[in-house]
């Protein structure tokens, strides 16, 4: 077996795209030895990334494919032969399969008779197949954003390509594309190490060597490194510790190729600004990690990660740089909070008729206006459902309609004002902050602080109802606007991230108790303006679908079967797939699934051809007893049923349904669906279909994929 490393040196690529393309390389290239029969049972694949490269390892290939044979299956037989002599077609399969005329042999597929052939292929060498294959799993690599760099020539990437290493143990590759052909050359750290060439003379020696040129290739390897550098800086610091930021640790990662971590410091005059504030400007803007004292408060000290290994002298240099500029946004940021207190929320509502949000919907004055009948649309209607019913009284629910309308018109506020403009990052969050320190009630402002949440999965949803329902209305409102303008997503696209707006709407129904369905958000967003309100609520129904699945981890077949059901609850929904992944484990269940499938098929062939039937019709044409009986059992359980689900009890609705097992096998073994009499087969059919219009209320079990 042999080593195969594979690197493509870049101009810095931006460290956000770095972690996907890493995995899409890696799998592209696996992928590509899988399908080309180069790749060993025993295997192992190793990616590496930093900001000028993309490598991968692969350890346990073959130096050539095994010869194969290919079953063929050519022309008809009758157009391959004309009284016994063979035509051109047959002579051409011949010819495309390697073989003589003679040695081409018939079959026979539901299709008629074919020409058949056993075509025997040499293997190809991996120098051969890697040269003319991966240039093109280059070309495909996904990128965000590409561009152009080689005048009148085609290829575009994220960066332009500065080397390329393609080594199978110590033979060099012949890879090439966009004008650069791989050798066994890469380079290290441009600082540390300079500009020599790097010789690697086997794959085994890529991590050492590159590591002796001052680079980390390894990712987890540079994240532990600058989690342990953080962990020592912060040391120096008396009962201090660094405040863990997944996201930020990622982002450094990825922009440095031998970390190293500066701690530095800014005055406590700057400690009475929001928490928020300061933690933004360090993390958003300086990439410094923020540190806090035993009490979890912050303390006036700052850490920064460096691509370098300065010395001494130049490390105090570079301390001092990075303070001066931190204090310099402070002092920004010191100077616009203060400013914006001049002018208080209520007055700044006009001013966002100045702002626009988007030049047909118009400006964030509008999208107010518009958001706050969403809001009370749903307000009002969902206080009125939560006061009168007992179980939302026991909870303690408390919904402030005047703290939510005052929320809705303060929500967007703060982008008139002069720290956002300077802090994007902050929107919502200032809005939030002005509020509360305007008197204008925790109830009011932490609605407003919090309504932009969830902008993902690993968010938290807003804390409060208030703050829940002005999140839904904003966002159910940006993806109504978008899609009334024909703006919907499209494939990979979504510029004005409709999906995941979608999926923060999804998350907040499925993690809270707020009693809302899709239908009802669709509705009050579109002010049930058809056919946009179906539009909407399609669109909703497809993002809960992949929240089920990629989320929740439903299972595929489970989730279709739940999804062709319809649901508009997403609670409702999670407990639907939660019941039926228990129950598709059940014999019974497995058994009455099949059943359901294949009575699907019956009745959905029987449409096709024609067949004019409804659900349960002309029962009295049916005539063999075991019939009569799934007539009577079906009928009797499809209302236990539906008494089930509407209480939400899923595993006893699944486990009376499956209690159907031993009537619907007695009548698939005794009678014969598609009867040759008119009204016995319309009548089977309608019994067919009655059962599954009553039980697919619950999911439709006809997608369940049954083992054997």
């Amino acid at each position: 077996m042999a080593d195969f490393l594979f690197e493509i040196g870049l101009e810095e690529v931006p460290a956000r795209m770095l972690p996907g393309a890493e995995a899409e390389l890696a799998k592209r290239v696996t992928d590509l030895l899988t399908r080309e029969r180069l790749l060993a049972d025993d295997a192992a694949t190793e990616s590496f990334s930093t900001p000028r490269r993309l490598a991968v390892l692969v350890k346990g290939v073959v130096a050539r494919q095994a010869d194969a044979e290919e079953e063929l299956l050519g022309p008809p037989v009758k157009a391959a032969y004309k009284d016994g002599v063979p035509t051109k077609a047959a002579e051409a399969f011949a010819e495309k399969a390697g073989v003589a005329v003679a040695d081409l042999r018939t079959v026979t597929n539901p299709k008629g008779e074919y020409l058949a052939a056993t075509a025997k292929r040499a293997g190809r060498s991996f120098a051969e197949v890697i040269a003319a294959e991966l240039p093109k799993e280059i070309a495909a690599l996904y990128w965000a954003k590409n561009m152009r760099w080689r005048p009148g020539q085609p290829e575009r990437f994220v960066r332009p390509l500065q080397w390329m290493i393609a080594l199978l143990d110590s033979e060099i590759i012949p890879v090439e594309w966009a004008g650069c052909k791989a050798a066994n050359v890469t380079y290290g750290h441009r600082v540390l190490f300079g500009y020599a060439p790097i010789t690697i003379a086997a794959p085994a020696d890529y991590a050492h060597a590159l590591y002796e040129a001052k680079v980390m290739v390894n990712v987890e390897h540079r994240r532990e490194t600058i989690r342990k550098a953080l962990d020592a800086a912060t040391r120096t610091v008396a009962d201090a510790r660094w405040r863990e930021d997944a996201p930020l640790l990622d982002k450094v990662t990825h922009l440095t190729e031998w970390p190293s971590v500066i701690l530095g410091n800014f005055e406590e005059e700057f400690l009475p600004l929001p928490e928020e504030v300061l933690v933004t400007v360090m993390r958003d803007h300086q990439n410094y990690f923020a540190v806090e004292d035993a009490a979890s408060k912050l303390a006036p000290h700052f850490l920064a990660v460096l691509n370098t290994e300065p010395s001494a002298k130049a490390e105090g240099i570079i301390c001092h740089g990075n303070e001066r500029v931190l204090r310099a946004r402070f002092n920004d940021a010191r100077f616009f909070y203060e400013f914006d207190q001049r002018v208080p929320l209520l007055q700044r509502v006009e001013l966002l008729k100045n702002v626009t949000f988007q030049k047909e919907l118009g400006s964030y004055y509008q999208k107010m206006e518009r958001t706050g009948a969403v809001v009370l649309a749903l307000g009002q209607d969902l206080r009125e459902r939560m006061y009168a019913s007992p179980s939302t009284r026991d909870k303690g629910f408390s919904l402030k309609l005047d703290a939510l309308t005052a929320a809705a018109t303060l929500a967007k506020v703060d982008l008139t004002t002069e720290l956002v403009k300077e802090f994007t990052e902050l929107q919502g969050i200032i809005g939030g902050l002005y509020a509360k320190a305007q008197g204008m009630g925790d109830a009011v402002s932490r609605a407003i602080y919090e309504h932009y949440l969830p902008a993902s999965m690993e968010d938290a949803i807003p804390s409060t109802i208030e703050g829940q329902l002005l999140s839904i209305a904003d966002k159910a409102d940006t993806i109504s606007g978008m899609f009334s303008l024909g703006l919907q997503p499209t494939g990979s696209k979504d510029p004005f991230g409709l999906r995941r707006a979608a999926n923060g709407i999804v998350k907040i129904l499925a993690e809270s108790d707020l009693p809302l369905t899709l239908s009802e958000i669709s509705t009050a967003a579109t002010n049930n303006e058809e056919p946009l309100c179906a539009s909407v609520n399609s669109f909703l129904s497809d993002r809960l679908e992949w929240y089920l699945r990629e989320v929740r981890g439903g299972a595929y077949d489970v989730v279709n079967a739940v999804m062709a059901a319809q649901p508009d609850d997403v609670r409702d929904a999670m407990a639907r797939v939660d019941a039926v992944e228990v129950a598709r484990h059940s014999a019974d269940f497995a058994a009455i699934a099949a059943a359901f499938k294949r009575m699907k098929n019956l009745v959905e062939q029987a449409k096709a051809k024609g067949e004019v039937f409804g659900p349960g019709s002309n029962n009295e044409f049916l005539t063999e007893p075991v019939e009569r009986t799934l007539a009577e059992e079906s009928g009797r359980r499809a209302a236990w049923v539906e008494g089930l689900r509407k209480d939400g009890d899923y595993a006893g609705a699944l486990a009376t349904i499956a209690e159907l097992r031993p009537f619907v096998d007695a009548f698939f073994d005794k009678v014969m669906v598609m009867a040759p009499e008119q009204k016995l087969r319309e009548a089977r059919l309608g019994l067919l279909h009655r059962i599954l219009l009553d039980y697919g209320k619950v999911a439709d079990f006809s997608e369940i994929v049954i083992a054997g």
